[in-house]
């Protein structure tokens, strides 16, 4: 249905009332809004509360909203949840495009994650991987836990580079900084009344979200607090060597924090102390969810898939095993190319935030044709683009195959195709893929070439329940039990 209004408005679904649009959806949007586009279309205007959205599911659309008009469309829209978490939008993921955007991109880009910056932590890597094979060696042959093992990877090999040492309940003062980031992970994706129907603003205040928001703030801002504090007292080298992890992380001892602090002092002070928090807290939140989700995902095909499982086990084994080595090196994995078609699939299959975060234009613009106004909230459906038949050969179907054999082999996840776009594509594209993929590679090819894995039980593959959790990032809903033998 479209209003009268003179203009030509996308496709749109009737509205109630008040709450718009809000009825027809659950919390397992990706999925909603694919069964609404096949109604309304791939372009298609909803309402939710006061709030006019666009669902984007065209590839064609996002290639307008991404390249050709990608500068109209770098603006984000204000969340009030992530305002509080990101010290008023001062980090560069919730960042207005601006001046500070532009300078929190580049820091990010140039002196956290660029390529150089990302070698100087392989160390950490080759570690935390080592560790997490001697864990798994040591279950001999019993039940893993494989979810938790790949999370306690991700979540120990960013704290190190991003903090200088592991925080953990295990660890030095008790603090659980993975839970935290998890409560507030969880926080971000519950929907605030006051934010699409301003009227019942005093509902959020009612179900305490307002008070869970400051409560998960300020403990997020209190860690930080400590943390960088600690990293600018004199006796940091001294407090550093009490603790269980190693001064020298393969950055000359320069983590996150340092490059951060010593950026600001050499810049006379032009990076805000707020900045500096909100951009460490992107670095945890992107880092993490992205790295699990993906090696989670990946596993589970290949336990659904044995002969694709032992297809990338047999060239893994076949160019490192033939070295004489009993572990895989980051200089083996420009050789693993299945490898890296399996990673790509899992991610067309499985992409970590199957909803791109959401854009806004900053003017009056068409796409595809139709009018949109300035202020609109822009969702490209990642996960919808990735599965769609007119793009992808039985999209739902996992074949790795299609990246070698094909046309689709040209298909990078570096904004270059927007058939496949889990990190998005254009200015606002995540700037950590290298940090997130070279980790992703190192210990999926670790995990496969030390170990045979199988089902418990004697349970069929086939079995495996492959249902998702709910939240900004999709997970698998139970966790991936799995058993591992030691490769001989």
């Amino acid at each position: 249905m479209r209003p009268a209004t003179g203009k030509n408005l996308p496709p749109s679904p009737p509205k109630l009332p008040f709450i718009g649009n809000i009825h027809q959806l659950s919390q397992s949007l990706h999925r909603d809004f694919v069964s609404l586009s096949e109604r309304y279309g791939k372009l298609m205007l909803l309402h939710i509360g006061s709030k006019p959205t666009l669902v984007v599911s065209s590839v064609d659309a996002v290639r307008e909203i991404t390249k050709t008009h990608d500068l109209i469309f770098s603006n984000r829209p204000k969340s009030r949840t992530a305002t509080r978490f990101f010290y008023d939008n001062k980090d560069v993921a919730f960042a207005p495009y601006g001046d500070h955007w532009r300078q929190m991109k580049s820091i990010c880009v140039m002196q956290l994650l660029s390529n150089k910056k990302v070698e100087s932590f392989r160390k950490i890597r080759q570690e935390e991987v080592a560790y997490v094979v001697e864990k798994i060696s040591r279950s001999h042959a019993s039940l893993v836990n494989l979810s938790e093992i790949i999370v306690t990877f991700t979540n120990d090999v960013i704290c190190r580079a991003a903090f200088g040492r592991k925080y953990s309940s295990n660890h030095e003062g008790g603090i659980d900084f993975r839970e935290l980031v998890n409560e507030a992970m969880e926080l971000l994706l519950v929907f605030s009344l006051g934010e699409f129907i301003p009227l019942l603003s005093w509902v959020d205040r009612v179900r305490g979200l307002d008070s869970r928001v400051e409560n998960v703030a300020k403990k997020l801002d209190e860690f930080l607090e400590t943390v960088v504090q600690d990293h600018q007292s004199p006796q940091k080298s001294s407090k550093k060597s009490l603790s269980s992890e190693s001064d020298d992380d393969g950055n000359n001892g320069k983590n996150f924090v340092d490059i951060l602090l010593e950026y600001q002092r050499e810049n006379k002070d032009a990076l805000e102390m707020d900045s500096i928090k909100a951009v460490l807290l992107n670095m945890f939140f992107a880092g993490t969810e992205t790295i699990y989700t993906l090696l989670e995902w990946m596993m589970s095909e290949l336990i659904r898939h044995p002969r694709i499982m032992k297809k990338v086990q047999e060239e893994i084994r076949e160019i490192v095993g033939g070295k004489g080595r009993r572990k895989v090196c980051e200089d083996d994995l420009e050789k693993l190319n299945y490898l890296k078609a399996v990673i790509k699939e899992a991610i067309r299959l499985h992409p970590p935030a199957p909803l791109l975060m959401f854009r806004e234009p900053s003017q009056d613009v068409k796409i595809d044709g139709f009018d949109i106004a300035k202020g609109t909230q822009v969702i490209i459906n990642a996960w919808a683009i990735q599965r769609d038949p007119a793009i992808w050969e039985e999209p739902e179907e996992f074949r790795p195959e299609r990246f070698l054999n094909s046309n689709d082999t040209s298909y990078d996840f570096r904004g270059q195709n927007v058939q496949l776009i889990p990190f998005g594509a254009g200015r606002r594209m995540c700037p950590g893929i290298s940090f997130a993929m070279v980790n992703a590679e190192l210990i999926a090819a670790n995990l496969l070439y030390e170990f045979d894995w199988k089902m418990p039980g004697g349970e069929e593959c086939g079995k495996l329940d492959m249902a998702e959790s709910v939240g900004i990032t999709t997970h698998k809903r139970l966790p991936l039990m799995l058993i591992a033998t030691p490769y001989k």
